[in-house]
């Protein structure tokens, strides 16, 4: 019998630092409510945002994840030559292919790591980590590189009001690493396809291709490119209702308890979804929460490591403590983890 050589499984992983990249430009309620017929009131009581970071004409989504990525790399205290995997979770990149992934390894000095891109919305980010912590456990990999960005702002109709008001760009990045003790615990995540269109766009790629644009041209107005769509209702409650589930698996998975945790970093969706979350799974006011929403808006798979890097910023005391993640939205996706803050 032929035996195969197989990678060491004797090591954890965990996260060795976060990076950000936020954009400069701020959009207040106020500009907001020049496109759609609301109020700074309305907008701050129903979701729980005053501003959002939205990037200019001249950075592009790559700009922003290569800005955070640069600085996940020099916290972890890494050279760029020492990753080994690179992950980009985003549904934002202009491109079917090539992936983004690969440009992000080449901009910061990471070719040939091998790199592929994520299309799991709001959940892509921890859907990463998820991967990354395989990489590396496995031996695939000694760093991975794992990033969470969207610009947002060039997807969305901002005469649309779903959703539109929400959206924000902006990028955050980890380092995943070698570790002899656990520092990342068991993902808990999943899909439910039969509910897709609940968080989509207005109309496909395909659409605009087969379009008759000699008897059928654009009218005054109309938008042709693809732009985001949400059922709002039927996301607050399967978010605020289904995810404190998962997040209460994954806190059983991990073995811990809620007020074992030193964090809860959720999905930057809505404020009253943060805060329904925080009641369901009964978090002690000892918990902190991330709660970057409230500047930065909704930036999808860029939500959860830019509310984390926000955390530790503001909290250095975090540092070394478990914290409970969970991303969730389009498809619909979800995933949930406990990781260990650098």
């Amino acid at each position: 019998m032929v035996t195969l050589n197989t990678a060491p499984v004797e090591h954890f992983s965990k996260i060795l630092a976060f990076g950000a990249a936020r954009p400069e430009v701020v959009v207040t309620n106020e500009d907001v409510c020049q496109w759609i017929d609301s109020s700074d009131e309305w907008i701050r009581t129903r979701t729980g945002i005053s501003t959002r970071h939205r990037a200019d004409e001249d950075t592009s989504v790559l700009d922003l994840a290569v800005g955070a990525s640069l600085q996940a790399i020099e916290r972890a205290g890494i050279a760029a030559e020492e990753v080994d995997g690179v992950i980009v979770a985003t549904i934002s990149h202009p491109y079917a292919t090539p992936s983004m992934a690969a440009q992000v390894a080449d901009a910061v000095g990471a070719t040939p790591a091998p790199a592929y891109d994520i299309s799991a919305a709001c959940a892509g980010y921890c859907y990463g980590v998820a991967q990354a912590d395989a990489l590396v456990r496995s031996g695939a990999a000694r760093n991975v590189l794992v990033v969470g960005v969207e610009k947002l702002s060039d997807f969305i109709d901002n005469t649309e009001r779903s959703i539109s008001f929400l959206l924000g760009d902006g990028a955050g990045a980890v380092v995943v690493g070698r570790s002899e003790t656990p520092g990342i615990a068991p993902t808990v995540w999943g899909s439910d396809g039969s509910r897709w269109d609940t968080v989509s766009m207005s109309h496909s790629m395909l659409e605009l291709r087969n379009r008759d644009w000699v008897n059928n041209p654009v009218q005054e107005g109309e938008k042709v490119w693809p732009t985001l769509r949400q059922d709002g209702p039927t996301v607050f409650r399967w978010a605020g209702w289904e995810m404190a589930k998962v997040a209460q698996q994954a806190l059983d998975a991990a073995g811990i308890a809620a007020e074992d945790l030193g964090a809860f970093i959720p999905h930057q969706a809505n404020m009253r979804i943060i805060d329904q979350l925080i009641k369901t799974l009964k978090l002690p006011e000892s918990v902190k929460v991330g709660r970057d929403i409230a500047d930065a808006g909704n930036t999808s798979a860029a939500s959860v490591p830019l509310a984390a890097h926000r955390l530790l910023e503001e909290n250095p005391e975090l540092s070394g403590k478990p914290a409970l993640q969970i991303g969730f939205g389009a498809g619909l996706v979800y995933a949930a983890q406990v990781v260990i803050l650098p």
